[in-house]
């Protein structure tokens, strides 16, 4: 009696606990495998020289990006100052909505004469430092003749890189309803800039890849726009990770920042220690009371870069003329060797745990079974792919396979005709007596 009691009751106890499970979802690839406990709507970390992503949480999901924004307007800038479309000393005229706009100091500015005319490098100073929001409207007209056009160029740009979770509204990040009716004809009284932390993690590999030196202006942590004239304005820099700044992180050199109220506390950071660089992506991020902060989107930056400078370094996970076993060598036709061996061109290194070196598993594809004599060292032959054995791998910021070329390792070189005469013979009687076996063998 007592048995069955003890069984009702486990039954009983049971129940919640089915229950429970119905609600427990399994971790899909957008859920950070460890958990970092990051008060964010989305973050990614990245490593800058490969794009391996260390770290990814709801990362794919598009959100508001403020001010971030403006990375892609350093961008476009860049490519035209080295394309020699535009120049440093190139001279812009303030129009009636970059006057109107940089007399709003709450956006952000430095204050533009209305008569008044810029270099375009006092331009791209005050909104790589200060995030100066008209400065960075002058910019987009001088490139484009109209914002409304540069937003052309903003899509152009972002696509070329492969980014199609966009939305674009203003060169600036702002909400479009901070933009006193200048802005852009056909978007949203209200819009904002969106992306996803993924994209803009994409985004800054390839400013970072393309244009190195963004980061000399992106670390001045203070600096004086139109010095010794009646106009100076101290502009002191929003990333207050920097050297010398209230949170200041080693290795901190960029790289732009992102508030508004719908995109809340944002940041892109960069920071670099022993040759290893490391990008981070912050989104709506908020402290323990859920408010969000200055403090709250570096602390969770800090968070970021300090599990990936601590956890993770590089690491050779298959060796430069790795074989796989039973795939030595690929046939040769017409060659003075039947065979070439074939073999991994380099070595694989990338950022990962040393715990999860062993964890990577190599499959060979080779793209024929066959070569034709002569063959040269070097030819490649085809891939091995290196997979996470676990599944715990987030890959790379680009997408694709982690994969190394395998080469064949030594020449052949083609036979003369006298042997390729003798063993067009062999091969003739030897099929010539495979077809009369066979044919005996059909009889019997």
């Amino acid at each position: 009696m007592k048995t069955r009691r003890n069984a009702v009751w486990f039954k009983i106890l049971l129940i919640p606990m089915l229950l429970l499970s119905l609600f427990v979802q399994p971790a899909t690839k957008t859920q950070a495998a460890t958990d970092l406990g990051l008060t964010v709507d989305a973050a990614i970390l990245i490593d800058a020289s490969t794009g391996k992503i260390l770290y990814e949480q709801n990362g794919y999901e598009s959100l508001g990006v403020a001010s971030m924004s403006k990375m892609i307007t350093e961008y476009i800038l860049l490519d035209a100052i080295k394309a020699g479309d535009i120049s440093w000393d190139q001279k812009y005229q303030v129009t009636d909505y970059t006057y109107a706009i940089s007399q709003k100091r709450a956006l952000s500015n430095v204050p533009l004469r209305e008569d008044g005319s810029y270099t375009i490098r006092e331009l791209y100073e005050a909104m790589a430092i200060y995030s100066a929001n008209a400065a960075t409207v002058a910019i987009a007209e001088t490139i484009a003749g109209s914002e409304k056009a540069f937003l052309e160029l903003m899509g152009k740009k972002v696509e070329s890189l492969g980014i199609t979770d966009y939305t674009f509204v203003n060169s600036t990040g702002l909400n479009n309803k901070d933009l006193q009716g200048y802005h852009p004809e056909g978007t949203a009284e209200d819009g904002e800039n969106m992306m996803s932390a993924a994209s803009i993690a994409l985004i800054a590999y390839h400013l970072l890849k393309e244009h190195p030196d963004v980061l000399d202006t992106a670390k001045v942590t203070e600096k004086t726009f139109r010095e010794g004239t009646s106009d100076a304005i101290v502009m002191k820099n929003w990333n207050f990770m920097l050297p010398g700044l209230i949170y200041e992180y080693e290795g901190v050199d960029g790289l732009k920042t992102g508030t508004t109220d719908f995109a809340g506390h944002s940041f892109t950071g960069t920071a670099v220690r022993n040759d290893q660089r490391l990008i981070a992506v912050v989104m709506k991020a908020v402290d323990a009371n859920g408010e969000g902060s200055y403090k709250a989107r570096f602390d969770a930056t800090k968070k970021l870069f300090d599990y990936g400078f601590t956890q993770f370094s590089e690491q050779e996970v298959l060796p430069a003329g790795f074989v796989v076993e039973g795939n030595e060598s690929i046939d040769v036709i017409k060659g003075k060797a039947d065979t070439v061996n074939i073999a991994t061109a380099e070595a694989i290194s990338l950022m990962t745990t040393k715990d999860d070196v062993a964890k990577f598993t190599p499959t060979l594809f080779l793209d024929e079974e066959a070569l034709e004599a002569g063959v040269e060292k070097g030819t490649v032959v085809g891939k091995i792919v290196l997979e996470h054995a676990e599944g715990k791998d987030y890959g790379f910021i680009e997408g694709g396979d982690l994969t190394v070329d395998v080469v064949t390792t030594e020449n052949v070189e083609r036979a003369g005709g006298i042997s390729l005469f003798f063993a067009g013979v062999g091969s003739f009687f030897k099929n010539l007596w495979g077809g009369v076996t066979d044919f005996v063998g059909g009889i019997f």
